[in-house]
């Protein structure tokens, strides 16, 4: 156990306690804003988050089960009561799942598919926002001044253009969030839906920019795999009138994700500052290229 490990450890054996399971032998998986710890004993996973995450905890664990009461397999809420809020952080509970691998393109566009076909949910999910936590993100991140402000100015300018109203296009109704190959991936040889923090109600086009910038801007995916895509799942959102929109969010989204965890990882801080770059018009046309981090 590290010594970053031990404050999280007591709120660990907090929340297990209120919720009744066994956190002897806990594996911290990850100690970051949200911490992941792994329960052996319980055949558990925690998901530990900051308590402004309460809301968003509770419905994670009701989207978790909605899916699986429509046939959708998806991480398992345990069934106990939850959130539980201890020592001022919140807390979520999971079935441990097989050993996962990320899923391929092709089961991004399936999963997809089927998530998009269903009506949404009878509770309320929420609408898409897809500038959350970004302003957060942008204050915390390790980036010149002049950088810092070019971006706050361009989130300005697509959430304008995002109240506006989107072009016409695909029928809103329950999202993702993002929808990449690290959330759906595959588990006992079948698909698996991970991480709901970001289901929502809005424009399925937003799930579906996400393998398209994956291809066109970050050179992740290729050309071949993105027709493939589009093929199985019926629509080339790159076609669509509010592309250019929804893919600079998501580009915004990615470049200050690497910006705020640089911030407390110097090893990331050139990737981070490559992404700006490439925004900023410094590092010719797409596609750019970007590394993953974390």
């Amino acid at each position: 156990m590290t010594n970053t490990a031990e404050p999280a450890l007591t709120t660990l054996k907090e929340v297990c306690a209120a919720a009744d399971l066994d956190s002897r032998g806990a594996e911290p998986l990850r100690i970051a804003e949200n911490q992941i710890w792994r329960l052996p004993a319980a055949g558990a996973i925690v998901r530990i988050a900051p308590p402004d995450r309460r809301e968003t905890a509770a419905r994670e664990v009701r989207v978790a089960r909605w899916l699986a009461d429509n046939g959708i397999r998806a991480v398992v809420a345990m069934d106990v009561e939850q959130p539980v809020v201890r020592a001022n952080r919140v807390a979520t509970f999971w079935e441990e799942t097989p050993p996962q691998t990320h899923g391929s393109i092709a089961d991004v566009a399936f999963a997809l598919k089927e998530l998009h076909a269903l009506a949404p949910p009878p509770f309320d999910i929420g609408t898409l926002d897809p500038f959350v936590r970004v302003s957060e993100r942008l204050t915390a991140a390790a980036l010149p001044d002049g950088d810092r402000r070019w971006l706050f100015d361009l989130q300005t300018d697509l959430a304008d253009r995002w109240a506006a109203g989107l072009p016409s296009g695909l029928p809103h109704g329950a999202v993702h969030g993002d929808a990449w190959p690290g959330n759906i991936v595959r588990a006992d040889g079948e698909r698996l839906l991970m991480d709901l923090e970001r289901f929502s109600f809005g424009p399925p086009e937003w799930d579906l920019v996400s393998t398209a910038v994956r291809t066109r801007t970050t050179g992740a995916a290729a050309e071949d795999e993105y027709a493939d895509f589009c093929t199985l799942y019926g629509y080339d959102v790159t076609d669509w009138a509010g592309y250019d929109l929804l893919a600079r969010a998501r580009e915004l989204r990615m470049a200050t994700y690497a910006a705020q965890h640089a911030a407390s990882n110097p090893k990331w801080q050139a990737q981070a500052q490559h992404r700006v770059d490439c925004l900023r018009g410094r590092c010719g046309p797409r596609p750019w290229q970007w590394v993953g981090i974390m």
